[in-house]
């Protein structure tokens, strides 16, 4: 297992995305400084975050007080109002913020954040909509992570044809350059993969590689 370390999380809106975010920061174990305009969008997370505070994050005043450049990570969850978003990601910046993630809905909002403080971008409606429509296209992928905009994994069914065979008499990496990370049995994940590993039809594994060589190989 990954060794989890704890990180201080600044976590400005609570809406929909913003309590997901928090939950399963909470599960991790992390402490979290939940922000929002409105009351009424902390009460359902308060018992997931170590604290909580109403206020403006396009106050200058109210931000500062806060201490951002404390927090390992500033997540700027707002997914209603583009300029709010904006105004607190470039605050959050000019203030000596670590890292700054920021939520965007389209390509230009994601833009405009980059330039304006922002480290990261997030667009989770169009990475859902990505892999609900990868994930339910194909019968034999169980998952599927894209990690730019050209490299992905997949958690895939072992085709029939590599039943019972090596990897290295199969010579995947080389005729289809892409890379087993992970065999998959009976729900549990086994990391040890050599050349050696037999395969398995019952299971599934985990691919590293271009998309379009994922999809030629198994004909997604």
């Amino acid at each position: 297992m990954p060794v989890i370390i704890m990180k201080s999380i600044l976590l400005i809106g609570l809406g929909r995305f913003g309590r997901h975010i928090a939950m399963k920061l909470h599960e991790l174990g992390h402490q979290i400084m939940a922000v929002d305009i409105q009351e009424q969008r902390l009460t359902p997370v308060l018992s997931y975050v170590t604290n909580a505070q109403i206020g403006d994050s396009t106050d200058e005043d109210f931000l500062y007080s806060l201490g951002v450049n404390n927090f390992d990570v500033c997540i700027v969850a707002i997914g209603d109002n583009f300029q709010s978003s904006l105004e607190t990601t470039s605050l959050l910046k000019e203030m000596g913020a670590q890292l700054v993630v920021a939520r965007a809905a389209r390509d230009i909002h994601a833009k405009f954040l980059l330039r304006n403080g922002a480290d990261e971008v997030v667009y989770p409606e169009k990475q859902l909509a990505s892999w609900t429509a990868i994930r339910y296209t194909a019968d034999h992928i169980m998952d599927y992570i894209e990690l730019d905009g050209e490299y992905s994994i997949f958690e895939i069914s072992i085709p029939e044809a590599w039943d019972k065979k090596s990897i290295s008499y199969l010579d995947i990496r080389r005729i289809h350059k892409i890379n087993i990370m992970a065999i998959k049995r009976d729900g549990k994940l086994n990391m040890d993969v050599t050349s050696e590993t037999i395969l398995s039809k019952a299971d599934t594994m985990l691919v590293l590689g271009k998309l379009k060589d994922i999809q030629k190989c198994f004909h997604l």
